[in-house]
């Protein structure tokens, strides 16, 4: 049985930033991937800050199941995001960072084992003492991926998590993180520039 079954659902959202409005409407069930495109400046950023919390809707809902979040704060959303600048604390190991996505920095055995199978599977098991500072592009990108996936939320947004990467692991994340889906029932949104990722991936794509 999935982790998490219920639907999320944006009804008649209006975003503004500045001179610039965006409105959305869409639904996406347990499980489902929508892959978000379009130019830069076109939004695609501003709704994911919107669904985090961290830019006010000017009108509008966003409901998980029964749960309305249009004006919860970000911290209590039940949703992990990836943006851009991959959120790794420089200070802090891989391992650590990774600890980090769990309550306290606790994980349970079996969500570790969870997150060295996904390490494994993404070719970054051997970076786990390396401090960020140490690491490629590519590999802060697939650790930060790993911590927001795993964590313990059911909606996911990710803002150009596979930029990058060369086109081999690319693909390689990019079904890491639809079988992960599909498995547990989470809801996500991707941002990204590229056509390939919406055809292989999605269940619903949003050209805005």
């Amino acid at each position: 049985m999935k982790t998490w079954q219920e639907s999320l659902s944006v009804d008649q959202l209006m975003i503004q930033r500045g001179a610039l409005s965006w409105h959305h409407s869409f639904t996406l069930s347990s499980g489902e991937l929508l892959v978000l495109m379009g130019p830069s400046g076109c939004g695609k950023s501003s709704l994911l800050e919107c669904l985090g919390g961290f830019l006010p809707a000017q009108s509008g809902s966003v409901r998980y199941g029964q749960l309305s979040i249009t004006r919860l704060l970000p911290q209590q959303r039940p949703v992990s995001s990836l943006f851009q600048q991959h959120n790794l604390f420089e200070h802090l190991s891989v391992e650590q960072n990774l600890r980090l996505g769990f309550q306290r920095g606790k994980p349970s055995s079996a969500q570790w084992q969870e997150v060295l199978i996904a390490c494994e599977s993404l070719g970054v098991i051997a970076l786990l003492d390396r401090l960020p500072s140490e690491l490629s592009g590519g590999q802060r990108q697939r650790i930060a991926l790993i911590r927001t996936v795993l964590r313990q939320q059911p909606i996911l947004l990710l803002d150009e998590p596979f930029s990058a990467l060369d086109d081999k692991t690319r693909v390689l994340a990019g079904d890491w993180l639809k079988q992960r889906i599909d498995t547990t029932g989470q809801c996500a949104i991707l941002v990204t520039h590229q056509q390939e990722d919406g055809e292989r991936w999605a269940d619903q794509k949003v050209k805005l």
